[in-house]
């Protein structure tokens, strides 16, 4: 996150053995169902707030924002033939939960790689801030206060998870060469950084685990992790790709709890999702594409009833209803993908 080197360093070690996915009680819900339904959506000032700004939006593609930061304008991704993001204009509020949904495949994340400076767009322009981020490298995405976690996690594994967490520390002038010879120039910095990071860690209960092995944490904890290693940077904006995939229902009920969070403390959360069960119970605004392109957005009520959500999601099966959890179930699922490969 601090600099390009130490981007480059995020590399997976095959030698530390990993973790599945543990109960951390006795408490756990049976499926996934059950903990989204445990899930009730924040009713705290930010929640509030953020309903009482987009209550005058109109849920149409590409609508302006009340006070948008991040504007995206004609940003198009193409691999040969093959058009992977054609986005002509989106706008993120400032302050709210924003989920970017879609089926596998329709351009999620590569758009958010494109954003954040791990891919570089045929055309477009988007700015943070005000501040344009055409050309910028993933580091400087990071120092401007955009910050992202990503589907399969970045922890280094054979690092602790305390030491994962002081590595996307910014600032700290122990990092030159010169600095790192003078204890007094980074003694302070590093005192700080650590009593910031146990305080993240006790935050997202993972400071029992702070002197582990990034590399025996479960799934779901490395998910946890990458979170907190993110705050670290004091973010304006996080983005989360994908934050529940292959979590334990032990801990859907967490992440989303902490996603809340994340907005209630006052930044602006954009994510990617492509359940719709996941993104109702936490989003102020959801946003969706299919086939690289935006073809709705609005509160996840109204998303939930458009007819091009449902085309994109559900094929010809217009009578199954997007709001109903049965959907999370792998059976159902498993026939309406059968069903789909028949046609």
């Amino acid at each position: 996150m601090p600099d390009e080197t130490t981007e480059n360093k995020v590399t997976e070690v095959s030698d530390v053995p990993e973790a599945t996915d543990v109960p951390e009680s006795t408490d756990v819900p049976d499926s996934t169902v059950e903990a989204l339904d445990a899930v009730e959506r924040s009713e705290t000032a930010a929640a509030k707030a953020a309903e009482h700004v987009l209550a005058a939006v109109e849920p149409t593609v590409g609508v302006s924002k009340p006070d948008p930061i991040l504007v995206v304008d004609d940003v198009e991704r193409r691999f040969g033939g093959m058009t992977a993001v054609d986005v002509q204009h989106l706008e993120v509020q400032r302050g709210v939960i924003t989920a970017l949904i879609g089926p596998n495949g329709a351009g999620k994340t590569t758009f958010f790689n494109l954003l954040t400076g791990f891919d570089k767009p045929n055309q477009g322009t988007w700015s943070f801030e005000g501040r344009s981020l055409g050309g910028v490298s993933a580091a400087k995405v990071a120092r401007n206060g955009m910050v992202r976690t990503f589907q399969l996690t970045k922890a280094l594994s054979r690092l602790t998870v305390m030491q994962n967490m002081l590595l996307a520390a910014m600032g700290n002038p122990g990092e030159n060469l010169f600095g790192s010879l003078v204890k007094p120039l980074w003694a302070g910095t590093e005192k700080r950084n650590t009593e910031k990071a146990l305080e993240l860690l006790e935050r997202f209960k993972l400071d029992a685990k702070k002197d582990d092995f990034a590399g025996s944490l479960s799934g779901g904890q490395r998910k946890l992790l990458e979170m907190a290693r993110a705050l670290m940077t004091d973010p304006t904006m996080i983005m989360l790709d994908e934050p529940m995939a292959g979590v334990n229902p032990a801990l859907v009920q967490s992440l989303l709890h902490h996603i809340q969070a994340l907005r209630d403390d006052g930044m602006t959360v954009l994510f990617v999702e492509h359940d719709m069960h996941a993104v109702r119970h936490i989003s102020d605004w959801v946003v969706v594409m299919a086939e690289g392109k935006i073809v709705a957005e609005g509160p996840p009520k109204s998303v939930m009833q458009d007819q091009a959500v449902i085309d994109a999601y559900l094929g010809a099966h217009h009578d199954t209803d997007l709001g109903d959890d049965s959907l999370l179930d792998p059976a159902v699922l498993a026939r309406l993908e059968a069903e789909e490969e028949k046609r």
